[in-house]
């Protein structure tokens, strides 16, 4: 199994009545800005662990598990469903616990990387660097979809409540690793055994099952705003990195309703932008190419200027 070199430390932080997960490399430097990674949808704080291992450097690093998902937990009953404003809120309300005024350097992948981005155009101020790691955002909708959209979310609630929509469970840790091996053919056996025991957990029967809450399977009730994610796109200060990878991962999750092209298009609107692509690398760059990523990340947040 993998062994991590740079092993972590978790803690929990109250944050809106969550007690929320977060997993901690290093020790706080008075001169250097705090590194904070937050992963992507059904992923865990412990998949940035291969990155952190790759750095050349040490930093303070912290990387929370975002509500619902890992170790982070709702004092009382679980939601049925996920906002994603709540993601902004919970990472000002863990910035002002970690950072205080400090601006802090931001990585996101995936969803995490979505909410970085908004995340750096409602609070500029806070962001001193960010790397968005394939954040990209949804297809553009029209508002003629609303009605089924609304219709949508009611119907999905509702599944959930009945019971069907819940997350497959398997039979052993290894049946844990075999999927991750599964949705990733790059991820070598090693990083999956390592990665199984942090991504699931055993459940009461002797299964072991996802650390994801089923609820986040249930579509979003409002639709995507391009025209609002461009605007603050524009409002973010800080020296942004795009890196994708060089699967075309858009291509086979939305069939030609977002494009990759159409990313790179809006991600022009960030005023101070470079780009990055990853080689021999799916949307799981942090698991594919983790030495090449790190020395990406570090290069950008040590560059002059």
């Amino acid at each position: 199994m993998y062994q991590a070199r740079k092993p972590s430390r978790t803690e929990f932080v109250p944050v809106r009545h969550l007690n929320y997960h977060v997993r901690q490399w290093g020790q706080p430097h008075a001169t250097q800005a705090p590194l904070v990674l937050v992963h992507g949808w059904m992923d865990v704080s412990a998949s940035w662990q291969f990155v952190v291992d790759a750095m050349r450097g040490d930093r303070w690093i912290i990387a929370p598990d975002w509500r619902g998902f890992g170790l982070s937990k709702a004092d009382g009953p679980a939601p049925d469903n996920y906002w994603f404003p709540d993601y902004l809120a919970d990472l000002d309300i863990l910035l002002d616990h970690y950072a205080g005024e400090r601006a802090v350097d931001l990585v996101g992948h995936s969803m995490g990387g979505n909410v970085a981005m908004i995340y750096s155009g409602v609070r500029p101020q806070r962001i001193h660097r960010l790397v968005n790691l394939e954040g990209f955002g949804m297809p553009e909708t029209r508002p003629a979809q609303a009605p089924g959209r609304y219709a949508q979310w009611i119907d999905e609630v509702k599944a959930l409540h009945r019971g069907e929509n819940g997350l497959k469970a398997y039979g052993s840790v290894d049946g844990v690793a075999q999927r991750l091996m599964k949705t990733n053919p790059r991820l070598p056996r090693d990083k999956a055994d390592w990665l199984a025991r942090h991504w699931a957990a055993p459940n009461a029967e002797g299964g072991w099952e996802i650390l994801g809450d089923a609820a986040h399977k249930v579509v979003g009730a409002n639709l995507y705003r391009l025209d609002e994610a461009l605007e603050l796109y524009r409002r973010i200060s800080a020296p942004v990195l795009s890196v994708t990878a060089s699967d075309d991962s858009l291509s086979l999750w939305w069939k030609g309703a977002f494009t990759l092209a159409q990313y790179h298009e809006r991600i022009q609107a960030v005023p101070r932008l470079r780009s990055a692509e990853v080689h021999d690398a799916g949307h799981m760059m942090h698991h594919d190419q983790p030495e090449a990523l790190a020395g990406l990340i570090e290069d950008f947040l040590q560059a002059p200027g």
